[in-house]
């Protein structure tokens, strides 16, 4: 089975600890001998800058990010390739994995669209407005005035559909999802359930799901446990809920997943790493037919890709 993951924290990890392995450590939730499981898979790789940096050198946090990228995985391992267009991702050989670098949250880029421009130039293709609290581009969903889009927001959005790029819309507040939504041409949440489901503040509401649906963007649905369920220690079973319900929305051909692996602490029962995609297919096989469970581990996505 090929997989298309949309989110994953792995650059993050490794920038925290410079000791992690990149090929092979239990460490981690992904490595590359984990990506390596299947033929022609997709990471999405973040890069995500705690709120504990200081504003003026979060874009150096960033780029310290994207050159661990570069230096420990792209050029140290040729069978890794960059996807900056969906003619790379077409074009991966046998033995390939597709690489694809998004930053969550836009506090890197400051006030400047320029920093935007030149992270555009090393590789990002999908942006996430925000990371739970304000920036200078949105608010995000733990930010209590829940306010919108900034007039920078707006300015970043129009880049981003210039490029083709991705414009996320997890973490961001209900305000700034709904007036990201109305700006955005390739809007998609990379990880984010269901509210329904399990009423998480990170979570989307039905009208939001069927809005972003409406406008053919993608969900991906996201193995954080306490975005799962409310119960303790949920498993596949508990994700599969959110599946059919997606499915019972209309959403058949806009799911997809974003794992969040090495950007959560606990893992769902039967998904403690990338691995584990192989467990969640076969569960999924299941429920679905086989060309529905590959469109939700790789086509969805990889038709969404808009740059």
């Amino acid at each position: 089975m090929k997989i298309f993951d949309a989110h994953c924290d792995m650059l993050f990890k490794l920038w925290q600890n410079p000791k992690l392995d990149v090929f092979y450590d239990n460490r981690l939730h992904v490595d590359l001998s984990k990506l390596k499981t299947a033929n022609k898979n997709i990471q999405c790789f973040a890069i995500f800058v705690p709120d504990n940096i200081p504003f003026v050198q979060r874009l150096t946090v960033a780029q310290q990010q994207i050159n661990i990228f570069y230096q420990k995985i792209l050029h140290k391992y040729p069978e890794i390739k960059l996807i900056k267009t969906k003619e790379d991702l077409i074009g991966l050989k046998d033995g390939e994995t597709g690489a694809i670098l998004t930053l969550e949250g836009c506090d890197a880029i400051g006030d400047q669209i320029g920093n935007l421009e030149l992270l555009y130039e090393l590789g990002v293709r999908s942006v996430g407005l925000t990371w739970n609290y304000a920036n200078l581009v949105a608010d995000g969903v733990l930010e209590k005035r829940n306010a919108g889009i900034t007039n920078f927001g707006t300015e970043v959005i129009r880049y981003l559909n210039k490029q083709k790029m991705w414009t996320d819309l997890s973490h961001a507040s209900e305000r700034s999802f709904w007036e990201a939504l109305d700006l955005a041409d390739y809007p998609i949440a990379t990880h984010s359930n269901v509210y329904t489901i399990c009423s998480h503040v990170r979570n989307l509401k039905d009208e939001q799901i069927v809005a972003l649906f409406r406008k053919k963007g993608v969900i991906g649905v996201t193995f954080v446990p306490f975005f799962t369920s409310e119960q303790p220690e949920p498993t596949i079973s508990n994700l599969l809920k959110h599946i059919d319900y997606l499915c019972s929305l209309g959403g058949e051909n806009q799911i997809g997943f974003g794992s969040d692996f090495d950007g959560i602490d606990e893992t769902i029962v039967g998904l403690e790493n990338y691995s584990c995609y192989e467990f969640l297919g076969n569960e999924l096989l299941q429920h679905y037919s086989d060309s529905q469970v590959k469109k939700f581990l790789f086509q969805n996505l990889a038709d969404y890709l808009s740059f």
